[in-house]
């Protein structure tokens, strides 16, 4: 294996690196998935189908590809005090909660003090490809808004917790060199204080106060950087007054943010106030950050994906400033880079290095089912790499190599990693778009069954259907049924929410059945769907506020027959149409929103479970 370490205040090392890597992919794959197996060969998972035996040609002809449902029974046993070679050689020190669900539980990966080192290599390797792109990220910092998550003991005293909040309380990220990539506007300590108000309050004081440092902005996900920017936008005054009077406000209690703030803030400064209020002030925030922060030269997050809903927003707060998408990772493991960082959005793809984890790919059928709904790919649409899933599983095609997939073709990830998963179905599909060296790169597409995406969280279609039904319910003491139902993510709110349109019809008469509808069921309905939703969205509803209160517009009957006639009108089958559970198009979303007769909002959070990490 190459080894993982490199001066990172080498530019000219690291871009060697990346270049020696990729071109000898394949030959790296196979050394570290000899390398996994030769250390897990004894672990009772590979046991089960090797034997002991590290053969490559046995471990994909034995080993099957797996879900989460899987390995889960594993990670349980671990979480509950069994030893960790049940699937990894190496000690399992924490458990690493991902954002996708099961059972309405977070999922929960395992996690090795090793692997740290490798999150840190691919962060390392960030810096020579942003200064090779975009010079003078030496001449000051960084304000980047970056929040830690409530983490929980299992039984067997592992720490359960996001990937995030691992890396920044790990002495990686605490004991980083800081190099010119490495500079924040965010002392530690508020980035690590546990209450998110106070955090995010803090780091935007400091930005502010460290206006003319500040060269970059950013977050992990776009969505939390509009939150910051909301934020900013609800508590501008009382930040000009910190500054003003170089005084935090008392509200804020945390110890390690008050010290660390209140170093930052040193004396009165008036005119930095008077500047900032008189920005703040204006009718329109349209290229705030630059406004705000001139020296700015790009905004970091991830716009790819279901995070593409927000490029709009963010182009309107950044004023032409460039987006940058700079990483692809994820719980189960950190994948690879954007090699062309100021590439357009809907043109980001990245380049997954080989010596990460090892790597296959399961192709995707091409079905022809347009009616069914456009996969949203980093801002545009396209129909290449839609999913029919009943052909999928009529014929699974194999599994083929990092080195072997073929441009223009679409696969779901599947990863064996270091810390105990074998042949692992990430539940990402990628879109091949071509190569640097022998390493092949690839646009993110979507994520498996997921219709709905605020945040963090990945409603997919049976989780919706679920809660519709129940509901539902509620509507026949009124005469009235649904009769029909579709969704969106309105992302142009701060936070964005959930939106479902209901067309309903009323049993009794022929009165309207939106006449006969009282607003207090209806608003219940809407408590009813987020009450049966998952932990994770239930947490960034409740908890994280990152999305606001889900809302029902109520349609006028026909509307879905209308909807259906436009689709068809479009190209799509009468045969084959099935209503899509979730609409992209903003033409069908015209249409929809012309129909609206009614519009309902839940009027109070969902109650945040209590979540038991074992079962």
């Amino acid at each position: 294996m190459m080894d993982l370490r490199f001066d990172s205040q080498d530019d000219k090392a690291g871009l060697q690196l990346i270049e020696e890597l990729t071109a000898s992919a394949k030959k790296v794959q196979k050394q570290v998935l000899v390398e996994i197996l030769t250390r897990n060969a004894e672990t009772e998972y590979l046991q089960r189908f090797l034997s002991g035996q590290c053969d490559v040609d046995l471990f994909k002809e034995k080993v099957p590809l797996v879900n989460y449902e899987g390995i889960k029974p594993y990670i349980d046993r671990i979480a509950k005090g069994e030893p960790s070679h049940l699937l990894s050689a190496e000690p399992i020190s924490e458990l690493l909660t991902s954002s996708g669900t099961s059972g309405g539980r977070p999922k929960m990966m395992p996690s090795t003090a090793k692997d740290l080192d490798r999150k840190t290599f691919l962060y390392d390797l960030l810096v020579p490809v942003m200064n090779k792109y975009i010079p003078g990220l030496d001449q000051g910092k960084g304000m980047y808004l970056l929040f830690i998550k409530p983490e929980t003991k299992t039984p067997s005293g592992l720490m359960a917790r996001p990937v995030l909040t691992s890396y920044y309380k790990s002495k990686n990220f605490r004991n980083r060199p800081f190099n010119k990539y490495n500079v924040y506007t965010s002392p530690d300590e508020t980035i690590l204080c546990p209450d998110n108000r106070q955090s995010m309050y803090c780091q935007l004081l400091c930005g502010l106060k460290q206006r003319g440092e500040v060269l970059r902005v950013g977050a992990v996900f776009a969505s939390a950087f509009l939150r910051a920017i909301k934020f900013l936008e609800d508590n501008w005054r009382e930040l000009c007054l910190n500054i003003r009077t170089g005084n935090l406000s008392d509200w804020v209690t945390d110890i390690g943010s008050r010290e660390s703030v209140t170093r930052i803030l040193e004396q009165p400064d008036f005119e930095l106030a008077n500047l900032i209020e008189a920005e703040c002030c204006k009718k329109s925030w349209e290229g705030i950050i630059k406004r705000i922060w001139p020296r700015t030269k790009y905004i970091d997050v991830i716009v790819t994906g279901s995070m593409a809903q927000y490029i709009p927003n963010l182009e309107f707060y950044g004023g032409g400033l460039p987006l940058i998408s700079t990483m692809y990772a994820s719980s189960e493991c950190y994948f690879g880079l954007n090699l062309k960082p100021l590439s357009k959005p809907s043109d980001v793809s990245y380049t997954l290095l080989p010596n990460m984890a090892f790597f296959e790919f399961l192709p995707v059928t091409k079905g022809h089912e347009g009616e069914i709904g456009s996969v949203h790919r980093n801002g545009f649409t396209s129909n290449s790499c839609l999913e029919t899933d009943q052909n999928s599983r009529k014929k699974e095609t194999a599994a083929v190599d990092l080195v072997d997939v073929q441009i223009g073709r679409c696969y779901e990830l599947i990863v064996t990693t270091f810390t105990g998963l074998y042949r692992y179905k990430v539940g990402d599909i990628l879109m091949v778009t071509g190569f640097h060296n022998k390493a092949p790169q690839f646009k993110f597409v979507h994520r498996r069954n997921v219709v709905l995406s605020i945040d963090t969280d990945k409603t997919n279609e049976e989780d919706l259907m679920s809660a519709v039904a129940r509901a539902k319910r509620l509507l026949e003491p009124l005469e009235c049924m649904l009769t029909e139902y579709t969704s969106y993510a309105d992302t142009s709110t701060i936070p964005g929410h959930y939106v479902l349109f209901w067309e309903i019809k009323h049993m009794g008469s022929s009165t309207a059945a939106w006449r006969k509808l009282d607003s207090s069921v209806m608003e219940e309905c809407c408590s009813v769907v987020e009450d049966s939703l998952d932990y994770i969205y239930k947490r960034c509803r409740a908890k994280d506020k990152s999305i606001g209160p889900l809302e029902i517009r109520v349609v006028q009957e026909g509307c879905f027959d209308s909807l259906m006639d436009l689709c068809v009108s479009q190209g799509s089958s009468v045969n084959q149409y099935k209503t899509p559970r979730c609409i992209k198009s903003k033409e069908l979303l015209r249409l929809l929103d012309s129909r609206v007769i009614g519009r309902f909002f839940s009027q109070k959070p969902p109650v945040l479970p209590t979540i038991h990490q074992t079962s």
